[in-house]
């Protein structure tokens, strides 16, 4: 498992250097799905996602959580799976970012990767992740993980969840 996610960290690392084709197709609905790596900037402008705008727009982030990640958004990472097709990734990802931006984390200490209603990408990340429900949201430290956020969370509020496992994971040093 170690050696799986550490192959799965330097993957994501090289993504950065060298962008990787997405796969683009179109569900029973109409709705782009898009295999692979994304960018804020790519959901933002594409006018197939017209709901990333919309449900960013009068999200207030968690204040616990928010002050939590400004306090750790140079020691952590996170890698955000989500569905293009999905109404949770929908509500959770332009939220995601817009907690992220308010915290000032660096948009290259963020990874969004897309995935079809099979839960399926390119090179095979969802796997090593053992991702089977989107959104999912992974906080990695170091190359290894403090924890995720899987859908809504626990509490239904995504980001206070987010808050916690940074918090937490400052606690157990």
């Amino acid at each position: 498992m170690k050696k799986i996610l550490f192959v799965a960290i330097a993957f994501l690392s090289a993504h950065i250097s060298f962008a990787q084709p997405s796969e683009i197709s179109r569900d029973a609905e109409g709705n782009k799905v898009v295999k692979g790596f994304l960018t804020a900037q790519e959901l933002a402008t594409d006018t197939a996602f017209n709901w990333f705008a919309r449900n960013k727009k009068d999200y207030t982030p968690d204040a616990s959580a928010l002050q939590t990640l400004k306090a750790n958004k140079d020691s952590v990472n996170i890698i955000a799976f989500g569905g293009t097709w999905c109404h949770d990734t929908w509500f959770v990802l332009p939220r995601l970012l817009a907690l992220t931006e308010a915290a000032g984390v660096a948009p290259e200490r963020i990874t969004i990767i897309g995935l079809d209603e099979n839960k399926k990408s390119v090179n095979h990340l969802p796997e090593a992740f053992h991702i089977t429900n989107v959104p999912t949201i992974i906080v990695m430290k170091n190359g290894k993980e403090l924890g995720r956020v899987i859908e809504y969370g626990k509490h239904g509020m995504f980001d206070r969840e987010l808050g916690e496992i940074i918090r937490n994971a400052g606690r157990s040093k």
